[in-house]
This record gives structure tokens, C-alpha cells and sequence, in this order.
């Protein structure tokens, strides 16, 4: 044991060293409260009835009608108990409060790939800090992202058990590469995923190369079909996610439209003015380099001393006016919409990655170099088409992502690796010090000499002028009255201040990594020993990105837990609604941004919401029905019974009953048959839902039209509500047709009439309709999803399996390191 201790010292010394940095950088969120990130707020609030039944039940359900009339809990909250990697995430968010789980892999995962890699404890240790604080990693932390984070925490790791893998330790890289990739799977945000998937392509491509050139393709083709086998069990590990997701793609907003008229995008996937939206900006790629190049975040920034500020007290504002004022100006200046913050990887990082392409000499650098390019040119999106539009109208499953800016995580991850490679290389026994000290300088001419330019002449290369420029312009004139002086002077203001930020952080950037060189230079030439040469080299990447991230994630954003719980307050009108006992009906708030917001899914079962990828089909609705003005018989079908509206002076809020709901259940008197999408669609823009049901032809051998028609007495009325398992009455002389105020969706619902399984079909284009016998009969509705349940058990299995061939790989390993 003490020999253990001994030979490991060093590294627990460093991952005590992370835990201290945690703890230090997070101290509000281990003195109990907690960081207020926006998603994780309209997370909470979608999840609202998920967890009301779960602790009911001790389980989850997997059906909520909490948002848009009702949708699977799969991608709002579920936890997939038969799966390990689910319990080893939860064991570290018991242990470790948030953040600090996610960034401690972060830091753990990157460690360990540096030293697969061959670098020392402290250099990987340095390069650790410079993934791990890459300031968009914790801009994700601060918005809430946490499922993204989580996810890009385990690239590193991954990439650990492939190069293991691939270097010829066949089981011990297999087993942890399916071990991580599990893991990665279970956090649940699979474009993260797809886009490391494409960057492990180009690897696996070069590697293909090398072997083929060095005529090694037995021992490649034995490590890829280890890495096959292990990405298949990580597959199996997380089969009912992935299944659940895959089955869910098909009918949710990442699936293909359902109207011929909105095809005018041929592919299966997102709209792609929507899936650009935000798009890096090419210029803006300067962010990397320089973080306050492109004015920061969208928040406010200016400060009393802006020259907005002192423009509009030349004008006659006094100093709190002038404030006031210049806090409400746009300083982010970039292409999106809006930003949280900049990509930025940090200066002497950066310095170093250019450092690594002359000084490196592993075909690793080729890999590193050509991800790196790529998820570049991808992040640029609309703004450099080119490249994005091969890969999102031929590269399968590209274009289900939005957000495109998004790609950069694989250069946040492959900039700090050939930059920790880059001072291996460069101080390692036996490199010739001329030829390192020589590119060392050509390095530093090229990055310092950009520095120099941006610093002394940046209205030279950039406008700091936004494409809405001429709108503010306009604006301002506006509010002036028409002086267009005023407008002109104010905006001229903006720009130097926007130019002013840019100036200060090149200069920055330019001292960070002046005193980096100055580091490396001495460690080339032996002034300094390697660990305190590199742990310099560690600080320095610390103090750079730590300052940038407290800009975007600090201690003001951490709040106490009574007032995070006081913001999902139910107001009085939703104290009203509550005290209704019917336990089934839905809410249209109109006092909020109905279909962007999930701040009524805390209270109520809604017809709008705030989901990603909520069902196709309703969206539709909401395009057809309830743009410009909202259908009154869809949303009587949809059983609306209560509308929250705002007062006339904008702040008294009043509820008001629908009289027109449809209930929970009916019989129509009459159907209606579609030939197609668009004519169900059409058909429901006005007609009585209680009378007629519109009905597509692809049910019609469901419905024979001589037996059913108008019951004369009797009805139906819900008896149970359980998002999972609703149950009614009800009473015929005839055979019906009865349409349900429920979602429509064939994968997993299930009807019972009297314990006997029956069709149903689509009616209204998104509810449930059946044809019932007549008599008194009780009728369940019933959410058994195969995909879940199923893929349960194939991740039980898949679980057990990992198990075993992890732990028998690390007692492999052991062994052979052990004396005989």
C-alpha cells in the first residue's frame, strides 16, 4: 500500500490540487447555494409533473402533458435506472455540488489523456486547466447546458481508450473507451456526441492511412474491431436512451415535416435558416485569441466612463442617466443574435498550438490540426456556407442540430492537446535547441505580430459595426427626435468603445503570452527545471482563462436556495386554477412568450411550453393554428379551459374560464376524411370539434362508417388521470366514434376497452380517437412504450457486460505490470 502511495503520490497530489481550484473558483456553491442558470431553471419547471408522480410512484413516468398538450418525458427528464453509467453520474452529483462534478471531469479526464499522450504530471496537468477552463465551457455551465457540458467533459477520456487502443493495449483501451463513451451517451446530448463522432472519424482515417503506409493493417484492423465492440457495448449500455431518442426523432421537431406546402427544405431534419441561427461569425473566430475582440457577451459591459457615457453627458445627461443609458448598449457586435460570452481558448494556449505545428512531430499533429480546421469552418454556418452546406444536405444526421457555432468544442478540445504537445516536444532531452529556439521566434513573430497590428490599427480589419448598425442608428435618431447628430454621435461612441475593449484585450493576450515565451524560452534552455517551468506554464493558462471565466461565471451568479425556490412562485391566478379539482385540463397563458417560455408548466398542463424538440406535429399546429391569431376550436379541442391574460395596463393579470372547452372526451357525430396532411390541417382551421372529427384516409379501414353513428344516450367522462395511465366511463346504445383531448402518438400508447387491447387512430391531425362499442364499458389508455422498456433490459445486460470486461481488463493490465 505504501509503495501504492508512493508511486501515485504525485497524482493525487494534482487531483487534490483540481478539487482545491474547484473549490476555491466555486466557493459559493459549497457554502450551500446555489448557481442560477437559466436552462436548469425552465428545466425544473418543464420537469414539474414528472417529479409530482415520481415521488408518488418512486419512479418516473414517461408521459407528461405538462407542455404542448402532452409529449415522452425521454428528452425532459428520465433516468434509465437499469443503466451503470446513470448511477455513476448520480454518485458524482451527490458527491460534488454543481458545477464542480462536470469541471472536475473536465479536469480528471484531460489529465489522464496527457499522460496516455506521455507528458509529465505537471504539463498535463497545465494542459488539463486549459480544456477545462476554455472560457465556453463554463459559459455552458453558467446558462444551465449541463447535460452539454457533461457530455464534452468526456471527450477527453474517449480519446484516452482509442489511443490505447490503437497503441496496442487492445483490452484495457477497448474496455475504458466503452466505459467513457457510455458515459458520454448517458449525458444525453448527442449532438456533443456527433460532432466528437466526426471528429474521430478523421483520426481513425489517418490511422488507416499509417497503417496501410507501413504496412500494419493487421494490427489496425485488430485494435478497430476491439474499438467496434466496445462502441457496440456502449451502444447496448445506453439502449433504452438511444432507442427512446431514435424512435422520439421520427415525430419531433428534428423529423420531416408532415406538410407538403412547408417542404421546401427536401431533408429529413431542421429548418436551416433555424439550424444557422447561430452561426460564428468568420472575423469573429478572433475571439479565440483575443476574448473581448467582438464586444463580449450581449449583456451589459459599458462602464460610467464609455464614451457612450460621456457622449450623452456632453449632450445634458447627468452621470446616473448616462450610465443608465450606456448600460442598455449593445456592445457584442458579432452575427448572432445574442451571445452569452466569446470562444476563447486562451492567448498563450493559442500561441502554443501554433508553436506545435512546426515543432511537433507525431502524425497526432495532422489529426489535431485538421479537426481543429474543420469544426472552424463548420462553426461558421451561414456565414461560410460552403462547407456547412455539404455536410447538412449530405452528411446523415448533420442537419438535426441547431446552433452550428457549437462545432467549436472539438477545437476547444484539440488546441490545448497540440499545445501541451508543443512544450513536450520542445523540452525533452535531446532536441536541438537552435532549430526549437528558431521556430520559437517564427512562432512569435507571426502570433505577436498579428497582436501588434490588432492593437495599432484595429478599424483597419473590422468595422465594430453590427449588421443592425443602421437600425440602432436609426433608433437613437428616433429617440432624439429626428437629430440625427445625436444618433450619429452616440453610435460613433459605441464603436470606440467597442474598439477600446477590443484594444485592451490584445494588449492582454499580447502580455500573457510575451511572459509565456519568456517561460518556454527559459525551460528550452535549462534555466528552469521542468516541473516549475511547467507549472508556471500551468499558472500563467490559469490566471489567463480563470479572469476571462469570472466574467461569464462568478460569484454573484450563485444565489440562495429559497430565493431559486421563490421564483416558481405561483402567482393568484394560478392559486385559482389549482384549486380546481378536475385533474385534467390544459392552460393558455398569454402573459408570457406562450410557446418560447415554460414558466406555466410549473403549475399547470399547458399548450405551450419551452422544449427543444417538442412533437412535429404540434409544432405545426402552432405554425398553422396559432401564428398571427389563435384557432378557438383547436384550442377547445385541446380541452383549454382556463386563458391567463394580461391587463390593459400591463400588470394586473386575470384568468378567464373557457365555456367552449371540449372536456376530456366526446362523441362526434359526423367524420370528415383528409386525403392527405395539408387538407387535416386545413380542415381544423374551423369546424366544431365536439361535433365532427377530421380524420386521415390512412385510418379510414378503422372506422366502418354503416356501423357507427350518433349515440342518443350516454357519454363519457375521465375516472383517473396519471400521466401514464388515464382511465374512463362510458355509455352507448351504439357503436361510436370517441375522439380524446390527448396527443396523439403510436409509439407506446396503447387502448383497452374492458382489459382487451384496441386500434385507434389519429383524429384532428394531433389527438386520439377510437371506435368504441356500444354499452357501458370503461376505457384505459395506457403508455408502454417497447423502446423503453425493452431497451431497459438490453442496458441491464449491456451494464453487466461492461462490468466484467472492465474489471478484467484492469486486472489484465495489473498483471502484466507485475513481476513474474
Amino acid at each position: 500500500m505504501n509503495n501504492w502511495f508512493k508511486k501515485n503520490g504525485i497524482h493525487l497530489a494534482i487531483a487534490a490540487f483540481f478539487v482545491a481550484l474547484c473549490f476555491v473558483y466555486f466557493a459559493p456553491a459549497f457554502q450551500g447555494k446555489v448557481l442560477m442558470q437559466s436552462d436548469v431553471q425552465k428545466a425544473a419547471a418543464t420537469q414539474s409533473e414528472i417529479m409530482k408522480y415520481k415521488a408518488i410512484d418512486g419512479k418516473s413516468p414517461l408521459w407528461t402533458n405538462s407542455m404542448f398538450g402532452g409529449m415522452p418525458t425521454y428528452q425532459i427528464w428520465l433516468k434509465y435506472p437499469k443503466n451503470i453509467t446513470t448511477h455513476v453520474i448520480t454518485f458524482l452529483k451527490v458527491t460534488f455540488p454543481n458545477p464542480v462534478d462536470t469541471v472536475l471531469i473536465y479536469l480528471l479526464g484531460t489529465y489522464f489523456l496527457l499522460l496516455v499522450l506521455g507528458l509529465s504530471p505537471w504539463l498535463a496537468a497545465a494542459g488539463a486547466i486549459a480544456f477545462a477552463f476554455s472560457s465556453y465551457n463554463f459559459i455552458f455551465l453558467e446558462a444551465g447546458h449541463s447535460n452539454q457540458a457533461m457530455a464534452i467533459a468526456f471527450f477527453p477520456p474517449i480519446l484516452a481508450g482509442i489511443l490505447l487502443t490503437l497503441r496496442g493495449k487492445y483490452w484495457l483501451g477497448a474496455a475504458l473507451t466503452a466505459f467513457f463513451i457510455a458515459m458520454e451517451i448517458r449525458s444525453n446530448h448527442i449532438q456533443m456526441t456527433f460532432y466528437l463522432f466526426i471528429a474521430l472519424l478523421i483520426l481513425v482515417g489517418i490511422e488507416f492511412y499509417h497503417a496501410y503506409k507501413n504496412k500494419t493493417l493487421p494490427q489496425f484492423g485488430k485494435a478497430f474491431g476491439f474499438l467496434t465492440l466496445g462502441v457496440v457495448l456502449a451502444i447496448a449500455v445506453n439502449a433504452g436512451t438511444l432507442w427512446t431518442t431514435y424512435e422520439y426523432g421520427q415525430f419531433s421537431t428534428r423529423g420531416k415535416s408532415n406538410i407538403t406546402t412547408d417542404s421546401a427544405q427536401p431533408n429529413n431534419g431542421l429548418d436551416k435558416d433555424y439550424a444557422y441561427q447561430w452561426s460564428q461569425g468568420v472575423g469573429e473566430t478572433i475571439t479565440l485569441l483575443i476574448p473581448n475582440a467582438y464586444g463580449g457577451a450581449s449583456s451589459p459591459i459599458l462602464k460610467e466612463d464609455s464614451q457612450v457615457a460621456k457622449a450623452l453627458q456632453a449632450k445634458g445627461a447627468d452621470a446616473q442617466q448616462a450610465f443608465g443609458f450606456a448600460q442598455q448598449m449593445p456592445v457584442y457586435w458579432g452575427p448572432k443574435p445574442f451571445t452569452s460570452g466569446p470562444w476563447y481558448f486562451g492567448a498563450f494556449v493559442l500561441f502554443l498550438f501554433v508553436f506545435g505545428l512546426f515543432v511537433v512531430k507525431s502524425r497526432l499533429k495532422w489529426w489535431l490540426l485538421s479537426a481543429t480546421i474543420l469544426s472552424i469552418l463548420l462553426s461558421f454556418g451561414k456565414n461560410f456556407s460552403v462547407v456547412s452546406d455539404l455536410f447538412f444536405n449530405y452528411f446523415p444526421l448533420y442537419n438535426k442540430f441547431r446552433s452550428v457555432e457549437f462545432n467549436l468544442v472539438i477545437a476547444s478540445l484539440c488546441v490545448p492537446i497540440l499545445a501541451c504537445l508543443a512544450v513536450f516536444e520542445a523540452t525533452k532531452a535531446g532536441v536541438d535547441q537552435k532549430e526549437i529556439i528558431k521556430k520559437l521566434k517564427t512562432s512569435a513573430y507571426i502570433v505577436l505580430g498579428i497582436l501588434i497590428v490588432m492593437i495599432g490599427l484595429p478599424s483597419l480589419l473590422f468595422s465594430f459595426k453590427s449588421d443592425t448598425h443602421q437600425d440602432l442608428l436609426n433608433q437613437l435618431n428616433q429617440m432624439a427626435g429626428g437629430d440625427q447628430s445625436f444618433g450619429a454621435g452616440i453610435a460613433q461612441a459605441l464603436v470606440e468603445d467597442r474598439m477600446s475593449l477590443f484594444r485592451a484585450d490584445a494588449f492582454r493576450s499580447f502580455l500573457f503570452i510575451a511572459v509565456g515565451i519568456g517561460v518556454l524560452w527559459a525551460l528550452i534552455n535549462k534555466k528552469v527545471s521542468q516541473p516549475i517551468g511547467f507549472i508556471i506554464i500551468g499558472l500563467i493558462i490559469l490566471t489567463d482563462l480563470w479572469s476571462v471565466d469570472k466574467r461569464y461565471l462568478n460569484d454573484e451568479k450563485f444565489v440562495a436556495k429559497a430565493i431559486m425556490t421563490q421564483q416558481a412562485k405561483p402567482r393568484e391566478v394560478d392559486e385559482f386554477i389549482l384549486r380546481d379539482k378536475d385533474p385534467n385540463f390544459r392552460v393558455l397563458d398569454l402573459t408570457i412568450s406562450t410557446f418560447q417560455s415554460a414558466d406555466a408548466t410549473n403549475f399547470h398542463k399547458t399548450i405551450g411550453g419551452y422544449h427543444a424538440a417538442k412533437l412535429k406535429r404540434f409544432q405545426e399546429v402552432i405554425d398553422k393554428q396559432f401564428t398571427g391569431s389563435l384557432n378557438q376550436d383547436v384550442l377547445d379541442m385541446l380541452n383549454t379551459k382556463y386563458f391567463i391574460t394580461q391587463g390593459k395596463d400591463g400588470q394586473n393579470v386575470s384568468m378567464q374560464v373557457n365555456p367552449t372547452a371540449s372536456g376530456h372526451a366526446w362523441f362526434v357525430q359526423s367524420i370528415q376524411f383528409a386525403d392527405n396532411n395539408d387538407q387535416e390541417m386545413k380542415a381544423i382551421s374551423s369546424f366544431d370539434p365536439k361535433k365532427e372529427a377530421i380524420v386521415h384516409q390512412e385510418f379510414k379501414s378503422l372506422i366502418d362508417v354503416k356501423k357507427v353513428g350518433v349515440a342518443q344516450n350516454g357519454g363519457i367522462v375521465l375516472t383517473s388521470y396519471h400521466p401514464d395511465l388515464l382511465k374512463y366511463e362510458y355509455t352507448s346504445d351504439k357503436d361510436v366514434v370517441a375522439v380524446f383531448s390527448e396527443i396523439w402518438y403510436p409509439k407506446g400508447w396503447k387502448m383497452y376497452v374492458d382489459g382487451e387491447e384496441k386500434p385507434y387512430f389519429r383524429a384532428n391531425y394531433i389527438l386520439r380517437a377510437a371506435v368504441l362499442p356500444g354499452g357501458n364499458h370503461k376505457v384505459e389508455w395506457r403508455f408502454e412504450p417497447q423502446s423503453y422498456f425493452l431497451g431497459e433490459n438490453i442496458s441491464l445486460i449491456g451494464s453487466i457486460l461492461l462490468t466484467l470486461i472492465l474489471g478484467f481488463a484492469i486486472y489484465q493490465a495489473k498483471s502484466r505490470k507485475q513481476p513474474a
